[in-house]
């Protein structure tokens, strides 16, 4: 009894550990980009509401209920209390989200894919403009610090993320152990200062209620609106809560969020208020402003690190959302490292890691303050939110089985709120917010154009492929050399004969005593049970079809998975078996199913495609690459 009863509270005192660890963690990466905001939000909000004029108390007081209501409305209501709960087998984020919508509607939905495809456009995008405004809002405290650093502002932001993006390919799991500390350390200085600051005008408190905050919007019509757009800066970083899902669970994202990142935020707006309310100058920097001038360099100190983590996880988030979409065939294989033995979801993709570089140098040098950045942001996030409060109602509604009005009316309101904000934000399409707009357009340009040339080349492929039950049954007729050893053909569509074996039959005369012919799928779920993993079918003396399946979120690697199939019956010796790939060449044609820069788009993403023996992960020596040239 005594053993059982010590035995019981060792499980609890580990799942409390356990528990409390996830929660740090989340701290750490979750909350790194919402957590960031105060350094620029009220600051930008504020200014923007006072369109050049000295900062009034109306201003104020409204602009700090706005957003402590926007943090109620959006982050905590919508994705902490109830986007938390949609989860696709654990996993959260607008992929994610997609697919399990087009579960619970038993079918593909080519409106759920384009949201999601939007979705994810504009969270990549996101990736981009993250690093610029929280690293360059960081290294500007600087200006106060020493005023003739001022010039140096931009080249050190310019290095910090350089040296950011350079060590990705080392792996981030040591400087992410860190990372929840530090954002402990952060998120309890916001407190502190925002608790010392109250103090300057607590009347400042009465803004919590929703009273100023639409008589705000009430008596300022346009300024209002384009005050919205700023105030959002507060909220970006919600989406995270959702898309971080998978790493941490619902629980500790919940219980971190009410119960210190939310407060920290809250106390730390509401100082700012007091402060600006006490000294209306302090609205040049309100945050750096909040500290004695000989805590400031370590609160750069701080800032900088905290900016850098907040950059980091969105970096990672970006790895991971392309690395669904290439599994999802949303976009071609791209080069995948992992930088973890132990931790599959750690990924680094140099050529996505490239693409981001560029365009957050670009940014930086394009806009040089986080001031003129703040005009780009707020597109990219609230397009995000639009999409995902569509998608949740059909999960909402098919998945939890609610009528159709109840479902509506629960997420109805959640959506006005996000097309508030995303018309706010269009309102400064020529300050800034053409930049996501049109990085999110092209994104989706590519994957439109790669999932269309992709369907025209199946339907022209199939055109000219064999039933692969009447080349079994001709080759029974006239079986051609029989060769020892097992070879494996790669296809896609397992009913046809893969374009691989047509070749060897035709070329080398020769056929294997063993003949399987392997199909990857992708499931709708972020990964598979390893009982699902494979299945297999005997249809002849010679020749077998095995099919393996891949969640979204896992990487398909061919041998683990046939190690799997061994234990089923599959005897066979690694070392004598070959596998069989076929290498399209493709060639515009006259009369393709696309206009002709569609064409040479989709033939340039095919190119840079990385190798399918790399991408399966399939030993190199064991390959053979049989090409083929298609006209598309």
């Amino acid at each position: 009894m005594t053993a059982n009863a010590t035995s019981t509270e060792d499980q609890e005192a580990a799942s409390t550990s356990g528990f409390w660890g996830l929660t740090l963690g989340s701290v750490g990466v979750v909350f790194g980009d919402i957590g960031t905001s105060p350094l620029y939000a009220f600051r930008e909000a504020a200014t923007g509401a006072a369109q050049g004029q000295p900062v009034s108390r109306i201003i104020v007081l409204g602009v700090l209920s706005l957003i402590l209501w926007s943090l109620f409305i959006v982050v905590t209501a919508k994705y902490v209390l109830l986007l938390l709960r949609a989860d696709n087998n654990g996993e959260g984020g607008t992929l994610s989200l997609m697919a399990l919508g087009q579960r619970a509607l038993g079918r593909r939905s080519l409106f759920l894919m384009s949201l999601g495809v939007v979705g994810a456009s504009m969270f990549i995008g996101d990736s981009m403009i993250t690093p610029a405004i929280s690293v360059l809002s960081a290294v500007e405290g600087l200006k106060l610090a020493a005023p003739a650093l001022e010039h140096y502002v931009v080249p050190l932001t310019v290095f910090i993320l350089v040296v950011l993006f350079a060590v990705q390919s080392k792996g981030t799991a040591r400087v992410a152990s860190a990372f929840g500390p530090v954002m402990v350390v952060w998120f309890t200085s916001l407190a502190v200062m925002g608790i010392v600051h109250i103090s300057d005008d607590p009347s400042v408190l009465v803004a919590i209620n929703p009273y100023y905050a639409v008589q705000f919007l009430l008596s300022h019509g346009t300024i209002g609106l384009v005050t919205l757009g700023a105030v959002f800066l507060a909220v970006t970083g919600g989406e995270a809560l959702y898309a971080d899902l998978g790493h941490f669970g619902r629980k500790p994202i919940q219980s971190a969020w009410l119960f210190f990142v939310l407060p920290s935020l809250l106390i730390n707006y509401f100082g700012q208020g007091a402060l600006v309310l006490s000294d209306p100058g302090a609205i040049e920097n309100s945050f750096y402003r909040m500290v004695p001038d000989l805590l400031l360099l370590p609160l750069v100190g701080l800032a900088t690190a905290a900016t850098v983590i907040a950059s980091q996880a969105v970096i990672t988030g970006a790895y991971s959302l392309v690395s669904q979409a290439v599994q999802l065939g949303l976009l071609p294989r791209f080069e995948v490292r992992y930088t973890s033995e132990s931790h599959a979801g750690q990924i680094y993709l140099p050529r996505v890691n490239r693409l981001l570089l560029i365009g957050v140098m670009l940014l930086v040098l394009l806009f040089r303050t986080s001031s003129n950045l703040a005009s780009a942001y707020g597109i990219a996030v609230s397009t995000t939110m639009v999409a995902d409060g569509i998608m949740g109602f059909v999960v909402i509604w098919k998945l939890w089985n609610l009528r159709a009005a109840v479902a509506a009316a629960v997420i109805a309101p959640f959506v006005i709120v996000d097309m508030t904000f995303f018309s706010a934000n269009l309102l400064k399409l020529l300050e800034g917010a053409w930049v996501p707009l049109l990085f999110g357009a092209a994104m989706v340009v590519t994957i439109w154009t790669w999932r269309r040339g992709s369907a025209i080349l199946v339907l022209k492929t199939r055109k000219i492929e064999v039933p692969l039950d009447v080349l079994i049954a001709s080759l029974e007729k006239r079986p051609p050399h029989i060769v020892k050893g097992t070879a494996v053909f790669l296809t896609s569509d397992p009913t046809s004969v893969p374009t691989a074996l047509l070749h060897n039959l035709k070329h080398n005369k020769v056929l294997h005593e063993h003949n399987v012919v392997l199909t990857i799928e992708t499931a709708q779920t972020p990964r598979v049970d390893l009982s699902e993993r494979v299945r297999m079918e005997k249809i002849s003396d010679k020749f077998s079809k095995v099919r393996l399946r891949f969640g979204f979120m896992e990487s398909p690697n061919v041998p683990r998975a046939l190690a799997v199939a061994r234990k089923l019956g599959w005897q066979f010796d690694i070392m004598s078996t070959s596998f069989f790939v076929s290498r399209r060449s493709l060639k515009p044609s006259s009369q393709s199913g696309m206009p002709s820069w569609q064409d040479q788009l989709f033939i340039a993403l095919s190119r840079s495609a990385n190798d399918a023996t790399d991408y399966f992960q399939i030993p190199t020596g064991r390959v053979v690459e049989v090409g083929t040239q298609v006209t598309i």
